[in-house]
């Protein structure tokens, strides 16, 4: 059965516990709060805003049981499979399988951020690794500012194959958006759709079938309006949401660094009531003294200083 993401697939942060463990029953809360939310659709672990990439086999599999413990099967969880070399990657996928992922989100190997893939690398990767694992599988489109991202032929040529079921798509160049997602939507009707600007919403939101990103981890109940607005073609509904949510996107994401938006989100969860504290992981740091009450600031905002957590 095709699961069905078409809404908010937050990509939730993964908190550890202040000696730098996985802190299961912080997941626990996150989890539970995120499945509590009407509009969302799934969960993805185990990526960027979840630091997959710096956690070791045994903790990508407590991380994947925990949040399906937390969301009590309410919704599907989908693991985010990073692994460099594509066999790695398909054990990866199929560890995924045995602890619970009901999809995987294939990330590019990440040497080609650098130096660029060879012709029909991606679609091997993906080939071998569903027919290792038999995981349903999202194509995930890089940035076009990386050598990883992928051309409109490859792309299509993934979205064909079998077990790929949705796309990810982050480009962050509105021209080939323009371009290619239409061809995708031509060539593959029901392929799904999802958008992953973060720091972008409300630029994409009219052109996809929902949002796959680590702002709905801490965001959840405005983006599942604006995703509303986008399907809707309510321009004045979204735009009254992007206006609402700009100065927490200012505070989470228009920092130095990209990946500053992990240790941002757990700030954010922190001043939400979800998270004691925002313990990241090395090599990510701690932001400046005083950030965390910016973010605080900036939820209170927008009317999201508190959330409401079972006990």
């Amino acid at each position: 059965m095709t699961l069905d993401l078409r809404g908010l697939v937050p990509a939730p942060v993964t908190p550890f516990t202040r000696d730098g463990s996985v802190d299961v029953d912080a997941i626990h809360r996150l989890g539970g709060w995120l499945a509590s939310v009407d509009g969302v659709k799934g969960l993805v672990v185990l990526g960027h805003a979840g630091e997959g990439t710096f956690l070791t086999q045994d903790e990508h599999a407590l991380t994947i049981r925990a949040f399906r413990e937390a969301v009590q099967d309410r919704l599907p969880i989908i693991a985010g499979i990073t692994g460099e070399g594509s066999t790695v990657a398909a054990l990866e996928a199929s560890r995924a399988v045995e602890n619970g992922a009901a999809a995987g989100l294939v990330y590019p190997s990440h040497g080609w951020l650098r130096f660029g893939y060879q012709a029909g690398a991606p679609q091997a990767r993906y080939r071998e690794i569903y027919e290792t694992s038999g995981l349903p599988l999202i194509l995930f489109q890089y940035p076009d500012a990386t050598q990883a991202t992928y051309d409109l032929e490859t792309q299509l040529d993934i979205a064909g194959q079998e077990g790929v079921f949705a796309t990810k798509n982050g480009v962050r160049n509105m021209r080939r958006w323009d371009t290619e997602i239409p061809a995708l939507r031509s060539a593959f009707p029901d392929l799904q759709i999802l958008t992953c600007h973060d720091e972008y919403l409300l630029h994409t939101m009219f052109d996809v079938d929902g949002a796959l990103v680590g702002y709905g981890g801490l965001t959840p109940e405005p983006l599942v309006e604006l995703i509303a607005a986008g399907r809707a073609g309510d321009y004045r509904a979204a735009r009254a949401i992007h206006d609402r949510l700009l100065p927490v996107t200012k505070q989470v994401y228009h920092r130095g660094s990209h990946m500053e938006g992990t240790v941002a989100l757990k700030e954010g969860l922190v001043a939400r009531g979800i998270l004691e504290h925002a313990t990241v992981r090395s090599p990510l740091l701690p932001l400046a003294d005083g950030a965390g009450a910016e973010i605080a600031a900036a939820l209170s905002s927008a009317g999201l200083a508190r959330a409401t957590v079972d006990a």
